[in-house]
C-alpha cells in the first residue's frame, strides 16, 4: 500500500488520539511475557508500535505462543515457518486466530488478520489499530482485561429440537416451479 502522507484536520485528530492510546510499557510487558512463554530463541522486536507490529506480522511468534500453551507436541498449529510471502504470513496469523478461538477467547475479543498484517499503514477508518491486538480487549479504564468464558449447555431435547429447524440462510423452495421453462436446446419464445 502506498504511503498516504501526513493527515490534516479531523483525520489528524483521530490519528493523534489513536497514537496516545498506544502504551509502550504494556508493549514491553507483552514482549517479555511472550518471549518467556515461547523460549529465548526468538529475536526481540524493535521498540515502538511499528517494531512490535513487524515482529508479529509474519505470524511465527503468535503461532509459537499459542502452541506453547499446550503440552509439547499437541499444539494446534502443526507447521510454523517464516516466510516473506504475504499470503503465507496472513495464513499463519489466521491459524493463530482460529486456535485462540478454540482455546476459549471470544471471537469479539480477537483482532482481524489484516489489522495486524497491514498495521499502521491501513486506513484508520478500516480498523488498522495495533492496540486491538491485545486479546481480551480493554476495560472501562483502558487497561487490558481477561477474556470471559461464555460456555453454554443445552439439554439433549433442545439439541434434537434444533435439528428440525431449517435456517433461513439455507433458503426455501416455496413458490418454486418449472412453469415457463422450455426444453433444452429450444430458443426462448419472446412475444
Amino acid at each position: 500500500m502506498a504511503n498516504r502522507g501526513p493527515s490534516y484536520g479531523l483525520s489528524r485528530e483521530v490519528q493523534q488520539k489513536i497514537d496516545r492510546q498506544y502504551d509502550p510499557e504494556l508493549e514491553q510487558v507483552l514482549v517479555r511475557w511472550m518471549m518467556g512463554q515461547c523460549g529465548g530463541d526468538i529475536p526481540q522486536p524493535a521498540p515502538g508500535r511499528d517494531g512490535f507490529q513487524q515482529w508479529l506480522k509474519d505470524g511465527t511468534v503468535l503461532c509459537r505462543l499459542i502452541n506453547s500453551l499446550y503440552p509439547r507436541g499437541q499444539g494446534p498449529v502443526a507447521k510454523i515457518q517464516a516466510s516473506t510471502m504475504a499470503f503465507k504470513q496472513m495464513e499463519q496469523i489466521s491459524q493463530f486466530l482460529q486456535a485462540a478461538e478454540r482455546y476459549g477467547i471470544a471471537a469479539t475479543d480477537i483482532f482481524q488478520t489484516v489489522d495486524l498484517w497491514e498495521g499502521p499503514r491501513r486506513p484508520r477508518g478500516a480498523g488498522g489499530d495495533i492496540p486491538v491486538v491485545a486479546p481480551g480487549g480493554r476495560d472501562t479504564r483502558g487497561a487490558c482485561r481477561k477474556s470471559q468464558e461464555n460456555r453454554r449447555v443445552f439439554s439433549e431435547d433442545k439439541l434434537k429440537e434444533g435439528q428440525n429447524v431449517i435456517g433461513l440462510q439455507m433458503g426455501t423452495n416455496r413458490g418454486a416451479s418449472q412453469a415457463g421453462m422450455t426444453g433444452y436446446g429450444m430458443p426462448r419464445q419472446i412475444l
